[in-house]
């Protein structure tokens, strides 16, 4: 990621959780010796809490890359937790320094300001809207169902589905800030720099 410092609450609440993972991970170490004793739920649980650390930094620095480019990014959050919660596939790319309209074909113009009721009858299920991306620009919704460069590098065994290959390819090729949500597991997530970012729901609260 872009470098970015994060604040010091974020990082004493990081810094606490590590801690606590650190010494359950010592724990864990302390049982390889004992044959009785059966380390998988330790795995999954340490897994759990790691992800979710991951998510709280996400979310930080989610902001820290949209709060300079749109002020509409309340209104974007509740978009994506929406999405999230109802399993509402969703792709948002939003304008920073580099122009995006070079790599977006066949969109629809809508020139509308950004809102959450708007964003949420774009990608309402079985519109003529709801395939492909949404463009946002500064705090205007510019068009709708475009189509985006998709990414061919490896996923890591990962198997990613069409909107996440775009998000990411469209980030490949430029600065954009890209927001997915899929309609399979309601996971949002947010690529940038050709790498994908997990989020969750309410990224700004």
């Amino acid at each position: 990621m872009m470098g970015s410092t994060i604040n010091e609450p974020i990082k004493q609440h990081l810094k606490t959780h590590l801690i606590k993972v650190s010494a359950e991970i010592q724990d864990m170490l302390s049982k390889f010796d004992c044959n009785d004793d059966c380390i998988l739920t330790e795995f999954e649980q340490i897994q759990s809490k790691l992800s979710t650390l991951q998510k709280t930094a996400a979310l930080f620095y989610l902001n820290n890359y949209l709060s300079p480019y749109t002020s509409s990014y309340q209104e974007i959050s509740t978009a994506i937790q929406h999405f999230s919660e109802l399993r509402q596939g969703a792709l948002i790319a939003v304008e920073r320094n580099d122009s995006l309209e070079p790599y977006l074909h066949s969109g629809i113009p809508i020139g509308g300001y950004v809102s959450s009721a708007l964003l949420e009858s774009i990608f309402y299920p079985g519109g003529r809207l709801h395939d492909g991306a949404v463009l946002i620009k500064e705090d205007t919704i510019i068009s709708a169902a475009n189509v985006l460069p998709v990414s061919k590098q490896d996923s890591g065994g990962k198997k990613l589905g069409t909107r996440h290959r775009a998000a990411i390819g469209l980030s490949e090729l430029t600065d954009a800030l890209v927001l997915v949500v899929s309609e399979e597991t309601g996971r949002a997530s947010f690529a940038l720099a050709g790498k994908l970012y997990p989020i969750s729901g309410g990224i700004f609260n």
